[in-house]
């Protein structure tokens, strides 16, 4: 939704009467010109009356300004938190395919920095509003005085805008280019933290980074936002240029051929000099409506990239009687090995009850095929079926539930998130104590003391919430890879055998060739192909 149709939808009367007081504002300013210009050739008499006038005109001024202004922050910080959690609720639907190819730098600065632009559009609003309202007015009271001087305003204003729209295209080009290079800064910025530990470990890697990547693309930032600033700054000049030679024509020039009295020679000294500074903020603030701009089409954009998932409301099923895969594949690229890598065609069926391990070399593709699996990425060919029945795009969330997965890459959150059930707390506290953290954590009302642990303790509080959500079908990709040989045996020979005599579907992506033999099936890939599966017990005494 864009932002003005929220405005229009959701706050017409609150940006309906934003807008009437700060015109009102405007024209009462406007209002106060033409009372000091009346008072200046008043009689002793009239000046009481025009007194009270200002004095009233004065007070309209300060409630509208004020109200105006206060109505216009309520609406930026209103359209700020509606189009933010509008854009939190279209990655939380978009499919996870999507999410990948759009990257987290890019939202989170569409989530930050684009939506402060808009709060900061919102609050430059009373001020454009009432200066152009001043501005109008004071025109209005110049075709009072003058109709000739009133004409020739008007063909200044046209010649000027025509100026001022050249050099303003332009900086918005240079803003607008400006905003796509601060996504890659953004990325960068987040490699700053996320390879602190490789940078400390390689002083020309850390240098290269900082000095040539970084700098590189600040500096790429700052010459696009400087050379955009300054041409709204030309324009100004130019807008400013254009009112001062107005100005010295109608004083030097047209006066000479249309003759004035002083009274209106002195009202267009007033209005002059009352319109430059109103002028001059117009012109200052139009960038911010650039800005503007240039944010909600990236908002929009992002919308556009992250297309909501078609899902059904019905509640998934608490077991199923079987999950198979049909020829399926999947294509992406490999940017390490600047190649597009094919997993599949692969034909495999799980039922519940049974463990199975996924096991290969590096880069076979068991992570995308887990992931396949688990429905996280949709088949390019083939198809999947759950109990008989083909998954679509409008069922794949439906199945999706039916999986609890710890990834190699796994984020943990800070509490149990989605999980309301009765003795949660107990159930948490019993399975802190068999994975020996309950040391090192505690739950309240599930929410974790800490989740600053090591890698492998990470895991074991992930392998927790896995257990706590009670999925019918459960995947392991590499867990016991951190783990000490303590946790491996318990995890291998306990806690993965107690899964599936629960009747669970366990799909384990391991390289522990010393445990292989206790699967009841194991399946083999090789660079994206199912070269073998068998009973885990022929491997007892093979390494692969």
């Amino acid at each position: 939704m864009s932002l003005i149709l929220y405005l229009i939808r959701h706050s017409r009367h609150t940006l309906l009467i934003a807008i009437v007081t700060s015109i009102i504002s405007g024209l009462s300013s406007a209002g106060l010109v033409a009372l000091i210009n009346q008072a200046l050739g008043a009689s002793r008499q009239t000046l009481g009356e025009l007194g009270l006038k200002f004095l009233a005109l004065s007070v309209l001024v300060l409630v509208t300004r004020a109200l105006s202004s206060t109505l216009f922050m309520r609406l930026g910080q209103s359209a700020k938190a509606t189009l933010r959690m509008d854009t939190i609720r279209r990655i939380g639907d978009a499919s996870y395919q999507n999410l990948e190819k759009q990257g987290a730098s890019r939202a989170l600065s569409v989530l930050t920095d684009d939506l402060d632009t808009i709060v900061v559009f919102f609050v430059s609003l009373p001020q454009l509003a009432m200066q152009g309202a001043v501005i109008a007015g004071c025109f209005a009271y110049l075709g009072y005085l003058s109709w000739q001087i009133l004409l020739f305003a008007l063909v200044t204003v046209l010649i000027g805008s025509l100026g001022f729209h050249l050099a303003h295209s332009r900086a918005e080009f240079h803003l607008r280019t400006s905003r796509r290079r601060e996504d890659d800064l953004v990325r960068h910025f987040r490699a700053l933290f996320d390879g602190a530990k490789e940078l400390k470990l390689h002083r020309a890697r850390k240098a290269a980074f900082i000095d040539d990547t970084l700098a590189t693309n600040v500096e790429a930032v700052r010459v696009q936002r400087t050379r955009g600033y300054v041409l709204y700054a030309a324009a100004a000049s130019w807008g400013s240029f254009i009112f001062f030679a107005f100005i010295g024509c109608v004083l030097f020039v047209l006066t000479r051929f249309y003759p004035v009295s002083n009274h209106v020679m002195s009202g267009y000294a007033v209005i002059f000099l009352y319109m430059i500074m109103p002028i001059e903020g117009l012109l200052s603030a139009l960038p911010t409506i650039s800005s503007a701009k240039v944010a909600i089409e990236r908002i929009n954009a992002m919308h556009a990239d992250l297309p909501p998932e078609n899902t059904l409301p019905a509640k998934p099923s608490a077991s199923f009687d079987s999950i198979v895969l049909e020829h399926v594949t999947h294509r992406y690229y490999r940017e390490r090995e600047d190649e597009i890598f094919t997993l599949g065609p692969i034909d495999l069926a799980f039922k519940p009850g049974e463990l199975v391990y996924l096991i290969g070399g590096n880069g076979s593709g068991k992570t995308t095929l887990a992931k396949m699996i688990a429905g996280l990425y949709a088949p390019e060919g083939g198809r999947i079926l759950l109990n008989g029945a083909p998954v679509d795009e409008a069922a794949r969330d439906i199945y999706r539930q039916h999986f609890a997965v710890v990834f190699s890459d796994f984020f943990l959150f800070d509490s149990l998130l989605g999980m309301k059930l009765e003795g949660l707390d107990r159930d948490a506290k019993a399975l802190l104590e068999a994975l020996h953290l309950d040391h090192k954590v505690t739950i309240e009302h599930g929410v974790f003391s800490t989740t600053e642990l090591s890698q492998g303790q990470r895991k074991r509080l992930a392998l927790l919430v896995a257990y706590l959500e009670d999925r019918p079908f459960y995947i392991f990709d590499e867990w016991a890879a951190d783990q000490d040989p303590v946790f491996k045996e318990v995890f291998y020979r306990r806690m993965l055998p107690d899964l599936r005599a629960k009747g669970k579907a366990v799909l384990v992506i391991t390289h522990d060739d010393r445990y292989f033999h206790l699967a009841d099936r194991y399946v083999k890939l090789d660079y994206g192909r199912l070269v073998e599966q068998g009973i885990g017990a022929a491997l007892r005494h093979q390494h692969v």
